[in-house]
């Protein structure tokens, strides 16, 4: 079986090494590759490893119900099965589907406390009461956020060397365009990721077969697999709303301001109706929100409102899945998209953004004469950036960083179907270099 190398691989090795570490927590979207990458590192790093699943093993949810001590959950596990071992400084326990035992998360402090085990949880973000596991376990836990794979990854599992990486970050930082050679492989490897999206089942089906064979269905089957989740897990809120935003993504997305509107999501629906829809949504890792910000400066959190957003799919692939048939083969031969192309390459962008750690942020004033897709920022600076499906002009990218007005915007960065270049006042960058902005604005501010 084809093994993909993930961050998380790097980052596991690194907790077990660190003496103090705490419980782990690993969250994430279905799918995303949380099992199989904490069982890969259990095999290589430990001895003995307890891996116990709430979900398929149901007979263990009750092995805290009379009490978190180690040594009490210890010889409940044993009870349930006498054939696993636990030696002291050798074992993991691994508690996977966190979601289906939340009680599980009261027991991080004694084990903590205890220090003989190291422990692992994982679960689906769809399913985790997360201000309940806080309240359980704060101070006694780490906790890690995995995505699907980023662009970066992909280009791991086509067997890409990280040298190679570097040497497109050093034509970033030095402003070096790439030679046509290196432009056409590249963006060739991205529209495979727009595709394919980074689900580590289709990017390993892609790899193995070397075509898009199957890939289609496995992301509608995702999808389909996200509803039957919502049904399950959305408790306390209406799960026919939470489907009916859902189901209209791709509606919003194909709009001209891509803007997220209540009323297009069912005749007389009422904002205070959707109340906490969104939310659950993108707690459970299902979407990616993009606020407008109320002012152009800094800081970005807390300067948004939260009732104008925009809602982008978590992963671009599962934009694809959810669209026609034939989108996947249209996106391939770069045909057909028309309003749909920027909204892909918008969701692409923000998916890269956020898996690099950034909340998204857009604006657009009332009058709609001044708007820009995304904003990160640097150590000083609040930094616009513009997407560019077709090669346009930049007349917001230039009024935002021209005008006395906006104070906190220095430069700006435009993304496209262009090479490396610099104008002395934004960074132009071909759409793939996205996944490593953040490590560019942190070498340009050194």
């Amino acid at each position: 079986m084809n093994l993909l190398k993930r961050k998380i691989d790097d980052f596991l090795v690194v907790w077990k090494h660190n003496p103090d570490r705490l419980p782990l927590i690993v969250k994430g979207a279905r799918q995303v590759g949380k099992t199989k990458s904490i069982r890969l590192f259990a095999s290589k790093q430990y001895e003995h490893v307890i891996e116990i699943n709430f979900v398929i093993q149901k007979q263990f949810k009750d092995i805290f119900d009379n009490g978190f001590e180690v040594d009490t959950v210890i010889k409940n596990i044993s009870l349930r099965n006498p054939e696993l071992k636990f030696v002291p400084g050798q074992t993991l326990i691994f508690f996977d589907e966190l979601q289906d035992c939340i009680n599980c998360a009261t027991s991080l402090k004694p084990f903590k406390q205890d220090g003989r085990f190291d422990v692992i949880c994982s679960g689906s973000l769809m399913g985790i009461n997360y201000n309940e596991i806080e309240s359980n376990s704060v101070g006694y836990k780490e906790d890690y956020e995995m995505y699907s794979m980023d662009f970066e990854e992909f280009l791991w599992a086509k067997g890409y060397e990280s040298n190679q990486i570097d040497n497109l970050f050093t034509h970033m930082v030095d402003t070096i365009p790439l030679s046509q050679l290196e432009l056409e492989v590249m963006f060739d490897n991205f529209r495979e990721y727009m595709v394919l999206g980074g689900m580590p089942a289709i990017v390993r089906s892609f790899i193995i077969n070397k075509n898009y064979s199957g890939t289609l269905k496995l992301q509608k089957q995702i999808l389909l697999d996200y509803e039957e989740d919502i049904t399950k897990y959305a408790d306390g809120l209406d799960k026919g709303k939470i489907l009916n935003v859902y189901r209209k993504i791709p509606v919003f997305l194909g709009k001209d301001n891509k803007k997220f509107q209540i009323s297009k999501v069912a005749s007389g629906a009422r904002t205070r109706e959707y109340a906490g829809v969104m939310d659950w949504l993108g707690n459970a890792g299902i979407v990616n929100i993009c606020y407008c910000m109320n002012q152009l400066e800094l800081p970005l959190r807390g300067n948004y409102d939260p009732d104008n957003f925009k809602i982008y799919f978590h992963d671009t692939g599962l934009l694809i899945g959810a669209l026609d048939e034939e989108s996947q083969e249209d996106l391939r031969y770069n045909r057909n998209f028309n309003t749909y192309k920027g909204a892909i390459y918008e969701n692409i962008v923000g998916d890269m953004l956020v898996k690099q750690g950034y909340p998204l942020y857009f604006f657009k004033n009332e009058k709609s004469t001044l708007e820009m897709d995304f904003f990160v920022r640097d150590f000083e600076s609040l930094i616009p950036i513009e997407v560019k499906a077709n090669d346009g002009a930049t007349a917001s990218l230039n009024k935002l960083i021209d005008k006395q007005t906006y104070q906190d915007i220095k430069y700006g960065i435009k993304l496209g179907q262009k090479n490396i270049g610099y104008n002395g006042k934004f960074h132009t960058f071909p759409y793939f270099l996205t996944f490593l902005i953040k490590r560019f604005l942190k070498e340009r501010v050194r």
